[in-house]
This record gives C-alpha cells, sequence and structure tokens, in this order.
C-alpha cells in the first residue's frame, strides 16, 4: 500500500476508534482496550540494551505494552506508539527467540510471551505500519500539547473550528 493511502486508513481506523482529537497514549490505550475488550496496560521497565525498547505482550485478558524505562520521556512515548502500531494494525506473532524473557516476566504465560518476541521478524511492512500509526498518534498528541485553551472560550471554539479535521498537520 502506498504511504498516502496507509495514512489514509490509518486514520480511519483511529477516528472508528474514537480518536479523533487531540490525545495522549493512554487515551489510545483506553480506546483499544475497550475495543478488544480487555485492559491495556503500560509498564516501564529496564530492557537490556541492545535489545528491543518495546515489546508488545497480548494475553486472553490484558494486553501487555513494555518500554524502555531508561530513556528520555519523548523516546518513550514513540515507543509506546509503536507498540500501539502493531495492535492497531492487527500484526500476529511470528518466530524468535525468548531466551530471559520468563524469568523477567514469571506471571506472563510462557507462550504469550514467546509469541510477542516472535514480532522482532516482522517485514518491513509491517514495521513501516507501526511507525506510520506511531507517528499519527504521536501528531495527535503533538496537537495536544500545543493547544491548551480553555474548552469553554469563544477563542478555543474557532481554534478547534479552524483545525477540524486538519489536526494530523505535522
Amino acid at each position: 500500500m502506498n504511504e498516502p493511502r496507509l495514512r489514509r486508513t490509518i486514520r480511519d481506523e483511529l477516528d472508528e476508534l474514537g480518536i479523533v482529537g487531540p490525545t495522549d497514549m493512554a487515551e489510545v490505550c483506553r480506546h483499544l482496550g475497550a475495543r478488544r475488550g480487555k485492559t491495556l496496560k503500560l509498564l516501564p521497565y529496564p530492557l537490556d540494551v541492545p535489545g528491543p525498547f518495546g515489546l508488545w505482550i497480548a494475553t486472553p485478558v490484558v494486553d501487555f505494552i513494555l518500554y524502555q524505562q531508561q530513556t528520555t520521556n519523548a523516546h518513550q512515548q514513540h515507543i509506546i506508539a509503536h507498540e500501539l502500531g502493531h495492535i492497531i494494525s492487527g500484526h500476529s506473532s511470528d518466530d524468535g527467540d525468548e531466551d530471559g524473557w520468563y524469568e523477567s516476566f514469571p506471571d506472563i504465560p510462557p507462550d504469550q510471551v514467546r509469541r510477542a518476541l516472535r514480532r522482532t521478524h516482522y517485514d518491513t511492512e509491517q514495521e513501516r505500519e507501526a511507525e506510520t500509526v506511531a507517528t499519527l498518534l504521536l501528531e495527535r498528541a503533538a496537537v495536544l500539547e500545543q493547544i491548551v485553551l480553555p474548552p469553554r472560550t469563544s477563542r478555543a471554539r474557532r481554534a478547534q473550528q479552524a483545525l477540524g479535521e486538519q489536526q494530523d498537520w505535522l
């Protein structure tokens, strides 16, 4: 799929999730968890370097996104958005190496860790999709950080009307 079409498809998916205005990753997690019928938990963790910066582990009752604890907030937000991108895009597991992860996460069933780790071998198309979703999510979050007008003022209403559907302008 070409880039403009991919971006449109992902924007439509985000709109369908109810993520239409300025947002943050916690709100995205709430919307996505509600659609999936389970909680989505964000867990900062001191992941080994070199290694993955983030990890999505899906269990029958909860989705975990582990992200590198020892990095900047901006990088953490990008890692979370990227992992959310895999979930939103419907990516599934493939094959990989799970050494050491069982000891690190004893409360998560080993087969769930194994499936999550298999995603490190995704093809470039799936990584491109996850990065595109991350970009669109972070654009909406950046708009949220920039718009700090009180919601009931006429100035705020004019700003919202002016932005309309153009909130993904970055």
